[in-house]
C-alpha cells in the first residue's frame, strides 16, 4: 500500500513558456493499476519529436500517437475519479449503516434492562402475593363456619376478602407474565442485533480498506502520469508549431511550477496559523492532558451526535460525529497518539483521516481541505500533532471539522466520550 501523503482530487499544474498549461486532476482509481516500466517507457522521448519533424508523414504519425497518449490520459485520470468517489461512498455507506445499527443494539439492549428489571419486580410483587395466600389457606374458613356459627357474618367477610385477593392474584399473576415475555422479546431482540453487528463491522472494515487501497492505486497513477501528459503537451506543441527551445521552456516551466507551490504550502500554513489564532469556542492541539489527550481543533460545536435532518442532503439520519468549526484551513491536530489507518476519499466524509488509539478505540476527521492531508498511513503520530487542514469537501455546507470517536469500530458520542477523559468540545 502507498504512503502517499496527500488526497485526491488534488490539481496538479505544469507551466510551459511556450503557453502549453496542463492541468491534471488526479482521482482514486480502481480499475487501473499503477503505471509500468514497460508503459512509462512507450512514451515518446524529446529525441523521438525532433527526429519526427524531419518527415512530415512521420511528423503527422507523432501527432497522432501523442493526441491518443494524452485521450489515454484524461480517460484514466477521469477513471480514477470515478472510482475514488465509488469507493469512498461505499466506505460511508457501511460505515453509517453499522454505526446506526450499533446505536439500534445499544437502544436495544437499554429498552432489554428496563424490561427485565420490571419483570423481576412483578415477580417479586407474585411471589409475596403467593406466601399471603399461603398463610391464609392455612385457616380453613368452612371449619370456622362449622365449629363457630355465631361468627357466621365475619366468617362471610373473610371469605368475600380471599375471594377479592383472588381476584388480585389472578391479576398480578397475569401482569408478571406479560412482563416477563416483554423482557424476553426485548432481550432476543437486542441479542439478533448484536449478532447482526459482527457482519456490519466486518463489512465496514473492508470498505474502508477497499477505498484506501483505490485511493493509494490512483495516487500512484496519476504520480507517475502527471509529468508524461505535461510533455506531451510540449511535445505537441515542438510538432505543431515553429516555437524554439520548447524543451528548454518546459523544463523551466517544471521549475517555476514547484517553486509555485512551494509558495502556496507557505501561504496555506499562514492562513492556518491566522485561522488558529483567531479561532473561538475553545482551542486544539497543545500538551496533551494527564490522560493523554487533546481537543482535535478550535472553534465552537456547531452541531452534535445524534440524529438529525442533514443540511447537505436534507434526510433524517444519524450525524455519527460532532461538528468544530474554527476557520478554513484551521490545523485539525490527533486527539490521541495512534496510527493512521486510513487517509483518502470517504465519501460524505470528504477528505478523512482515521486514527487507530489503541484499546479498541480510534478517531476520525472529517471534510479536510483538498490537498490538506499531512499524514500517511501506516505513520505514528503523536497526541497533538497536525494531521490535516480544516475544509469543507464531501457531504459539508462550510468550513468545519466532522470529529468522530469509535469504540470496537463504530461512532459514539464524542461529547461524554472525551470528557471522561479530561476534554471539552
Amino acid at each position: 500500500m502507498s504512503t502517499a501523503p496527500h488526497l485526491f482530487p488534488r490539481p496538479r499544474r505544469r507551466v510551459l513558456a511556450a503557453a502549453v498549461a496542463v492541468v491534471l486532476t488526479a482521482g482514486a482509481l480502481a480499475a487501473v493499476g499503477p503505471v509500468s516500466a514497460a508503459t512509462a517507457a512507450s512514451y515518446p522521448s524529446w529525441s523521438d519529436v525532433e527526429q519526427a519533424k524531419a518527415s512530415k508523414d512521420a511528423q503527422q504519425a507523432k501527432v497522432t500517437e501523442i493526441k491518443a497518449l494524452l485521450a489515454d490520459l484524461t480517460s484514466k485520470a477521469s477513471a480514477a475519479q470515478a472510482a475514488s468517489e465509488a469507493a469512498g461512498k461505499a466506505y460511508q455507506d457501511a460505515q453509517t449503516e453499522y454505526d446506526a445499527a450499533t446505536l439500534e443494539e445499544q437502544t436495544l439492549q437499554g429498552q432489554a434492562d428496563d424490561a427485565e428489571r420490571t419483570a423481576k419486580r412483578s415477580e417479586a410483587q407474585a411471589g409475596q402475593l403467593a406466601a399471603q395466600l399461603g398463610r391464609a389457606s392455612a385457616n380453613d374458613v368452612t371449619t370456622d363456619i362449622l365449629t363457630h356459627p355465631s361468627d357466621s357474618g365475619d366468617l362471610l367477610y373473610e371469605l368475600g376478602a380471599m375471594s377479592k385477593l383472588s381476584e388480585q392474584a389472578d391479576g398480578i399473576y397475569s401482569q408478571a407474565s406479560q412482563d416477563r415475555g416483554v423482557a424476553q422479546g426485548l432481550a432476543d431482540r437486542a441479542e439478533q442485533a448484536k449478532e447482526a453487528l459482527g457482519d456490519l463491522a466486518d463489512a465496514a472494515q473492508a470498505k474502508m480498506q477497499a477505498a484506501q487501497d483505490a485511493a493509494d492505486r490512483a495516487q500512484t497513477a496519476v504520480d507517475a502520469q502527471a509529468d508524461n501528459k505535461a510533455r506531451l503537451e510540449a511535445q505537441l506543441t515542438l510538432l505543431t508549431t515553429n516555437a524554439k527551445n520548447v524543451e528548454a521552456a518546459y523544463d523551466k516551466g517544471v521549475a517555476a511550477e514547484k517553486a509555485r507551490q512551494a509558495a502556496a504550502a507557505a501561504a496555506a500554513a499562514r492562513a492556518a496559523a491566522k485561522a488558529a489564532a483567531t479561532s473561538q469556542g475553545g482551542t486544539g492541539g497543545g500538551t496533551p492532558n494527564s490522560s493523554g489527550w487533546v481537543r482535535p481543533s478550535g472553534g465552537y460545536q456547531t452541531s452534535p451526535y445524534g440524529y438529525r435532518v442533514d443540511p447537505y442532503t436534507h434526510y433524517r439520519a444519524l450525524h455519527a460525529g460532532v461538528d468544530l468549526a474554527p476557520a478554513c484551513y484551521a490545523p485539525i491536530y490527533a486527539a490521541h497518539s495512534g496510527t493512521v489507518t486510513f487517509a483518502a476519499n470517504g465519501g460524505g466524509y470528504g477528505n478523512e483521516v482515521v486514527l487507530d488509539n489503541g484499546g479498541g478505540i480510534s478517531t476520525a476527521y472529517g471534510h479536510i481541505v483538498d490537498g490538506g492531508i499531512l499524514v500517511s498511513v501506516g505513520q505514528h503520530v503523536e497526541a497533538g500533532q497536525q494531521i490535516a487542514k480544516i475544509g469543507s469537501t464531501g457531504w459539508s455546507t462550510g468550513c468545519h471539522l466532522h470529529f468522530e470517536t469509535r469504540v470496537g469500530g463504530s461512532a459514539v458520542d464524542p461529547v461524554p466520550f472525551m470528557a471522561a477523559r479530561g476534554i471539552s468540545v
